[in-house]
């Protein structure tokens, strides 16, 4: 008998701060519409409430956001996050800054979370500091390190563009490295340097390959063809479109 090849795991559907296009994000509303719209993770953002990184944790992607309203704190919407229509439902819990890893893996372990955690950060400082202090959650390197989004302004998009094609030969190797050196286990890329040769990379480190923020229908297609672990979006009716 030939032999049965194995049926690719499908790509799984992450809703970014929820399910931020439908509600706004980081609220119990936004992750309410992600699971509505079939995520499968729901990825949101945990800064302290002061750059000095006093006060509470709370839910906010940046410090003019948490100007804008009240935010829910880290433990109400872990609290939330746990009740049952959330069963089953992978989170994805994104530090926006370093020095406060081990408050959020213990708000995790005291609700018996961590093993459907990935934590991700830019911060390649924290890696190391969430790796010793669990080793339940998987954590996730998110590159490149860029607090706006260059491609989308005309002045700065042609330098943006040559710098991304040499993202794209370098990351991938700095990556597998950190993946083989158990410092890492997944990759979370915006979707610019993701080629079917970063597949790949990380593939053969034993690794995963999560895509922010892909809010075009016909990319998520292509990233869904190129074989990635997952896809991270605004708004999850995009994944059906």
């Amino acid at each position: 008998m030939p032999e049965m090849t194995p049926t690719p795991r499908p790509t799984r559907r992450i809703g970014h701060k929820g399910a931020d296009h439908i509600a706004p994000g980081n609220t119990t509303a936004s992750f309410d519409a992600a699971i509505a719209h079939g995520c499968d993770m729901v990825e949101f953002d945990v800064l302290p409430e002061h750059p000095d990184r006093s006060g509470g944790l709370v839910l906010a992607h940046d410090f003019k956001a948490l100007a804008q309203r009240t935010p829910l704190t880290l433990e109400e919407g872990l609290d939330h996050l746990c009740t049952a229509p959330f069963e089953g439902i992978e989170l994805n819990l994104d530090l926006k800054l370093a020095g406060y890893e081990e408050r959020v893996i213990a708000a995790l372990r005291e609700r018996d979370m961590e093993a459907r955690t990935l934590i991700s950060t830019m911060e390649v400082e924290s890696l190391p500091v969430v790796r010793a202090a669990s080793d339940a959650v998987r954590l996730g390197w998110s590159v490149p390190r860029a607090r706006r989004d260059y491609l989308a302004n005309r002045a700065t998009k042609l330098a943006a563009l040559l710098y991304i094609r040499v993202l794209q030969r370098t990351v991938p190797r700095a990556v597998a490295r950190a993946m083989r050196a158990g410092e890492i286990d997944a990759a979370m890329s915006h979707w610019s340097l993701v080629t079917p040769h970063f597949v790949r990379t990380v593939r053969a480190a034993g690794g995963e390959l999560y895509v922010w923020t892909v809010d075009d229908a016909q990319r998520i297609r292509r990233l869904e063809a190129m074989g990635v672990t997952g896809i991270t979006t605004n708004d999850p009716r995009l994944f059906d479109a």
